[in-house]
């Protein structure tokens, strides 16, 4: 506080009380601070003005209030609404015979970013003291979820009081003195309501995760996540997220009520749709509640960019059309003959009931009260508890729904089960036998009768596994017809195939007596995997084989046709460990390589 407005407001102060100053002030009574009285409400006591560009200072503001420039408080109301604008308040402090001279004053909002506070003294000395949510929590005087201040009040002397108020929330300026002792008592009874609350909270929220845990239905989750998010909201609006969560962060503290409503609306739209089964009894209802639901996730999102006050306003909004859409969807559900909405409705009219006061205080509606104040908790406890008494009907009428189609099951079962059980017999012999040609079947190639591909390869990864943990030799062989296409297209498809049933039957006989799985890999290519044969011999047998392919002729109807084919041959390390995909890779290189040298030979890769 410079030296130079402080003169010049007790300037301001010598010469206002010799003039008109006196019928000025004297418009509205002073607040008497009598012996045996703690606690004064300010609001009868109050006029205000209001700063719309946020430009005046203190100075000024003393000298309007002098020359009766300040208007008393409509209805003694010190609520304003949204407002922009600085709210200067001036009331006159009149010690008269209190024993206490250290009083409390206490602003019963918590939600205000900043509120000054100047005392000026019968000697012109000016007291400044600053608080609000746009603060740090420690600049406050006592460590209370409201912004309060102490001032100092002698005994049978006169102080000014001027309050200057700027918020991006609703602007509430209801201002309190108490005695220590009686702010104190104050407390302890406040304290203990909202511990009570609290507890009703904690107690429904970690009963129905026990609940949601045992029996998994998605009503106890969300009816969780509504307990969680409301919670939340009020834990923001009571001021005690700010004193115990975020104190040193005042734009987390802000952020935090838009977020917090946006998570409330979600979970609570969510809540509503799953219990009251709207998607099955009320499709179109169900798709506006899912409207809400995108509404306030992209308010959520919304609320990290845009004005606090646009956000809060935006989520305020939609409060009231979302809540009693829920009533309506309530309404509905129960006039369908959905017994368990009944309580739902009773639950959702408290909640309705105790948010609408709230709403209305902060749109200036009604005047701030321990009802209106304190509705939105009373409300919501009565909500959350009949909605646990709904849940638990809720169920109780599934679990009898189930027990009854259980029971007439179990007598239809019992009536038909001598006939069904001979029926299920047979049913599962056929099955049986039908599933075993079946595997078999898919294993089988239907042209050539040997394996396929998919079973080769695991087959062949079978015998990879055995032959790197026994060291044991391998043989993989890859055969592919040469020039298959001519062989159909001079002698048509079904003389190609005829060479394919001839070529399966030949390495099948050729191989009888070395422990061979042959397959048909895919066209005219064949796969053949020999356990237990040395690298030294897979050379040989690859050459019986070709030779066998190309001196043997396969007739058909009435003409020679004859084949020759490429043989590509790998021999894996004993006791190397190697992936089927790599092992085929091999053995196909070295079939190229023979169709690359001319065709109708064996490669070893």
């Amino acid at each position: 506080m410079s030296l130079k407005k402080v003169f010049i407001a007790w300037l301001f102060g010598i010469i206002l009380s010799g003039t008109a100053a006196a019928p000025a002030l004297a418009s509205l009574p002073p607040a008497q601070l009598e012996s045996g009285r703690n606690k004064v409400e300010l609001a009868p006591h109050l006029s205000f003005a209001v700063d719309a560009d946020s430009r005046a200072d203190y100075v000024t503001m003393f000298a309007q209030a002098g020359l009766g420039q300040f208007k008393p408080l409509p209805h003694q109301k010190t609520t304003f609404g949204f407002s922009r604008g600085t709210y200067w308040l001036h009331a006159r402090l009149f010690n008269k015979d209190s024993f206490d001279d250290r009083w409390l004053l206490v602003l019963q909002y918590p939600l205000l970013d900043e509120i000054n506070v100047y005392l000026r003294y019968p000697d012109g000395r000016v007291e400044f003291m600053s608080s609000g949510d746009s603060m740090p929590f420690s600049s406050r005087a006592i460590r209370y979820r409201m912004p309060n201040f102490w001032v100092s009040l002698p005994q049978r002397t006169e102080v000014e009081l001027l309050v200057s108020a700027r918020s991006k929330s609703s602007m509430q300026v209801p201002l309190a003195l108490y005695t220590p002792a009686s702010f104190a008592e104050m407390e302890r009874d406040a304290q203990f309501g909202i511990g009570i609350y609290n507890g009703i909270l904690l107690a429904l929220f970690f009963y129905n995760l026990v609940l949601w845990l045992s029996l998994r239905d998605s009503s106890h989750f969300w009816y969780m996540c509504h307990i969680a998010g409301f919670g939340l909201v009020l834990f923001c609006l009571n001021g005690l997220a700010f004193e115990y969560l975020w104190p040193n962060s005042p734009w987390l503290a802000n952020l935090a009520i838009p977020l917090s409503m946006s998570l409330s609306m979600v979970s609570m739209h969510q809540f509503a749709r799953t219990f009251l089964q709207t998607r099955l009894r009320w499709p179109q209802g169900d798709r506006i509640s899912l409207c809400f639901i995108t509404y306030y996730v992209l308010l959520g999102f919304a609320s990290l960019l845009l004005d606090y006050r646009v956000a809060v306003k935006l989520g305020t909004y939609g409060v009231f059309p979302g809540v009693l859409f829920i009533l309506y969807s309530a309404f509905q559900a129960n006039r369908k003959g959905y017994q368990p909405a009944r309580l739902f409705l009773i639950a959702w009219t408290a909640l309705l009931a105790g948010t609408a006061m709230y709403a209305s205080v902060s749109f200036g509606l009604l005047p701030k009260n321990f009802v209106t104040e304190y509705g939105i908790q009373i409300g919501s406890a009565l909500e959350m508890i009949l909605l646990s008494f709904a849940l638990a009907y809720r169920y109780a009428s599934l679990r009898e729904e189930n027990e009854r189609i259980v029971r007439e099951a179990n007598e239809r079962l019992e009536i038909n089960v001598s006939r069904r059980t001979a029926e299920l017999s047979s049913a599962m012999e056929q099955l049986a036998d039908v599933n075993s040609r079946l595997r078999e079947s898919n294993r089988r190639d239907s042209l050539t009768g040997l394996f396929n591909r998919r079973h080769f390869h695991e087959v062949l990864e079978h015998l990879l596994e055995q032959s790197a943990e026994l060291r044991q030799p391998l043989g993989l062989l890859l055969v592919d017809l040469d020039h298959f296409k001519r062989i159909n297209d001079s002698h048509g498809h079904l003389a190609g195939d005829e060479c394919l049933r001839q070529l399966a039957h030949r390495l099948t006989e050729s191989l009888t007596n070395q422990n061979a799985v042959i397959a048909r890999f895919g066209g005219e290519e064949f796969s053949i995997v020999l356990s237990n044969l040395a690298a030294t011999r897979l050379l040989d047998v690859a050459e019986r084989l070709r030779q066998r392919i190309c001196t043997e002729p396969v007739t058909y109807a009435g003409k020679q046709i004859f084949m020759s084919a490429s043989i590509g041959a790998y021999s894996p390390p004993p006791g190397v460990s190697m992936h089927p995909d790599e092992a085929m890779h091999q053995a196909d290189d070295a079939l190229y390589a023979a169709k690359n040298a001319g065709r109708n030979r064996v490669v070893v890769a």
